[in-house]
């Protein structure tokens, strides 16, 4: 995959994927044309596994197809802004 891209691992009925979908929502739609892709995966799966995910909302910022930077459960517009300037 080129340029910037984004993996979002996490589910609907998950307590802090739901406390944080906003945050993405409003962050990620700054960036427009950029792939988000939504990945539940749980324990065991082969992309979870690949990615090292331990923890659901866990968003993986990837650039070329390399990792940038990751967040595991953020809290705040800024840290996602921030790791989304990273790859933009």
């Amino acid at each position: 995959m080129r340029g910037p891209a984004v993996l979002q691992f996490g589910t609907n009925w998950c307590g802090y994927c739901a406390a944080s979908e906003p945050v993405f929502r409003d962050v990620f739609s700054t960036a427009e044309g950029l792939p988000v892709i939504k990945a539940e995966d749980a324990k065991g799966r082969p992309l979870g596994r690949a990615f090292r995910v331990k923890l659901w909302p866990t968003v993986v910022f990837l650039r070329d197809g390399e990792e940038v930077t990751r967040l595991v459960r953020p809290t705040s517009r800024t840290e996602v802004a921030e790791a989304l300037a990273q790859v933009v």
